[in-house]
């Protein structure tokens, strides 16, 4: 199949159609990025790779760290995390507060607001050194160690973050979370101000799409049964509550995240990354939703 001709023609389709989308404004720092920036990077297990546009940019991951977060936790601690988080679609928006009342302090899921933040809290518990730690782990996955966090952003996240500090504190009231408020939120700014590329992202999430094992070196990072679980939630809840439309028009597990970015996995055959920053109202990339459909649609890989 000819993935470069299929995703620069894409490319350029999306290039020249209206963007309807804004950049997300509730984090300043975000609202500097160039708005017309828009990368694309495939990454194939059969060592396929084809980049087009701005690909090789980086940019804030925002809410796809999630996933590495998640990815972390499971390693150290295995099934005793879902004791304090849940898997099941929210419905709602990624920092509502209505639900974490009514469900007493337990997240639908790892990858609202939430759910990242009682992750946070795990991580915080069991990592010596958990900022470092964790973008040494992403380091190693994506086989790149020029992977950092962007202080700006996570403190201009922290300046503005009432949301957050309001779930975090309802948390605390039920007791979902251990540890002191502020390290939690701290640790939880910075993995969101990681930046990446689409190359590095889809380099990245290839560990999701081989089962758990680092297409790199044939490491295992993940059993093939937290693999499963990980690409599972994805499906079910990476795209907050615009995930069944997702589904419907992408069929793959995929995360996304404000800052334009989304990553999506076909198990057993690629990772694909697109950014472009313009969001639609549900916080999803407008252009990456666009280039998703239209790939699964025209290659016909995807999982269902």
């Amino acid at each position: 199949m000819n993935f470069d001709h299929i995703l620069n023609n894409l490319h350029v389709k999306c290039s020249a159609e209206k963007d309807t989308g804004k950049i997300a404004n509730y984090i300043p720092e975000l609202k500097k990025v160039n708005a017309n920036k828009f990368g694309i990077y495939l990454d194939t297990l059969s060592t396929e790779q084809v980049g087009i546009g701005d690909c090789n940019e980086k940019f804030s991951i925002q809410s796809i760290s999630k996933v590495f977060t998640l990815t972390l936790a499971l390693k150290i601690i295995g099934d005793k995390i879902w004791k304090r988080v849940g898997v099941e679609p929210s419905g709602d928006p990624f920092n509502s507060l209505v639900q974490l009342e009514l469900e007493k302090g337990i997240p639908r899921n790892p990858f609202i607001n939430s759910g990242a933040l009682v992750i946070a809290d795990l991580l915080v518990s069991k990592l010596k050194n958990p900022k470092e730690d964790t973008l040494n782990f992403i380091r190693k996955i994506s086989n790149n160690q020029n992977i950092y966090s962007n202080e700006s952003i996570a403190a201009s996240e922290k300046k503005y973050g009432f949301k957050n500090a309001a779930h975090i504190n309802l948390m605390k009231s039920f007791g979902n979370i251990k540890n002191s408020v502020d390290e939690v939120l701290d640790y939880y700014y910075q993995m969101c101000a990681i930046e990446m590329s689409c190359k590095e992202l889809a380099s990245s999430f290839q560990l999701f799409a081989n089962g758990g094992v680092l297409p790199y070196n044939n490491e295992e990072i993940l059993t093939p049964s937290y693999t499963k679980r990980i690409n599972a939630t994805m499906q079910l809840c990476g795209l907050y509550d615009e995930a069944g439309n997702f589904a419907f028009k992408v069929g793959l597990p995929g995360k996304s995240g404000v800052g334009g970015g989304i990553v999506a996995v076909c198990p057993h055959k690629y990772a694909i990354a697109i950014w472009s920053p313009k969001l639609n109202k549900k916080g999803n990339s407008v252009k990456a939703l666009k280039v998703l459909e239209e790939f699964t649609t025209q290659t016909e890989l995807s999982i269902f």
